[in-house]
């Protein structure tokens, strides 16, 4: 049975006010009585009861955490993050994972036929009275999940909220893309051709604006002939090659790691070397990119540090009483990793 509060203070001779503050180190104690009461509660493992202390200071110190899928890479970074930042600071986090890539495929993204389930686990994490709570997406695009008048602040990771008073911490996928164009073009390599993702992604939209504006930048001019769109896997990568090729870039800029991998393929099969007949950089960091042949320069996802950002956001809102907040999209760069896949062009 778990001792009490009152019979801790029973037993040490001090009155229930003493302990009480001797654990929660306030007030001024006594050194001898400090040491009899701590030896007590060290002797009888005394451990607070959170459930009574949260009731009386109406706060949970609980943060709920909706994931949409936990098997996508980018997930398990970011909550790692949320985490880190929610135990610094105290607070403990109730993770639902709703599997959504796992049931639909990406098929979610368009037409949200999981909005209603998402109400309902935001309803269900209000009743275990969190504090707040943080939607975590799978894939950046604007989200219109999170309903209006909520009682409880709400911060959006990895996606974009439709509503302004919703936070919304996001890559800055723009930044991105102009610092592997800018790496290419410090190379010497002013002929780039890019595999984009689906037409429709914020993820293309963004990094494509990001290689323009790094070519405008250098006064060269924008070919959209050197751009070919795929749909994010290996299979389009290597496709989109055969095109793209005909116009003799002399490097190639895939926007993800895994479409990279695709045009390592097409150029192998074509006896030619990455790294020495084409220069090729990707996009995301995966750990495949270390370990392909020779490993691939990327640009990496600030994942963590988009769920650390969005675990302040959220905290701060608790600290100031904010459960809306005025317009606010924070944007979290991105790093550059250079590795053996692009070459010093000579011409």
């Amino acid at each position: 049975m778990t001792m009490t509060i009152k019979e801790i203070a029973s037993l040490t001779g001090v009155s229930v006010a003493t302990v009480s503050n001797i654990i929660n180190n306030k007030g001024r104690v006594g050194e001898d009585t400090r040491a009899r009461v701590e030896k007590v509660i060290r002797e009888h493992h005394y451990r607070p009861n959170s459930v009574a202390k949260n009731l009386k200071t109406k706060t949970s110190r609980s943060i709920g955490v909706i994931a949409e899928d936990m098997t996508v890479f980018v997930m398990p970074e970011i909550i790692d993050g949320i985490t880190e930042c929610c135990e610094e600071n105290d607070y403990q986090i109730l993770l639902v994972n709703l599997r959504l890539y796992k049931k639909y495929s990406d098929t979610y993204y368009k037409t949200n036929h999981h909005r209603e389930r998402v109400k309902a686990e935001i309803q269900k994490l209000i009743s275990m009275q969190v504090d707040g709570i943080i939607y975590v997406a799978a894939h950046e695009r604007v989200n219109d999940v999170i309903p209006k008048n909520l009682p409880i602040p709400v911060v959006m990771a990895y996606s974009f909220s439709n509503r302004g008073e919703v936070p919304s911490i996001v890559v800055n996928d723009q930044g991105g893309a102009e610092k592997i164009t800018e790496y290419l073009l410090s190379k010497k390599h002013e002929k780039i051709g890019v595999i984009a993702g689906k037409k429709e992604s914020i993820h293309t939209l963004s990094r494509l604006e990001g290689y323009q504006r790094a070519l405008l930048r250098h006064q060269i001019f924008y070919d959209p002939d050197l751009v070919v769109y795929g749909d994010w896997d290996r299979q389009s990568g290597h496709d989109a090659m055969e095109n793209l090729m005909k116009k003799s870039p002399t490097a190639i800029f895939a926007m993800n790691d895994v479409m990279a991998g695709g045009v390592y393929d097409w150029l192998k099969e074509h006896e030619m070397t990455p790294g020495k007949d084409v220069a090729v950089v990707g996009y995301d960091d995966q750990v495949m990119s270390a370990y392909e042949n020779p490993p691939l320069t990327t640009v990496g996802l600030p994942l963590r540090d988009i769920g650390y950002k969005a675990g302040e956001e959220i905290i701060g809102m608790l600290s100031s009483g904010d459960t809306y907040k005025a317009e606010s999209r924070i944007d979290v760069d991105c790093r550059l990793c250079e590795r053996e896949s692009v070459f010093d062009y000579r011409g």
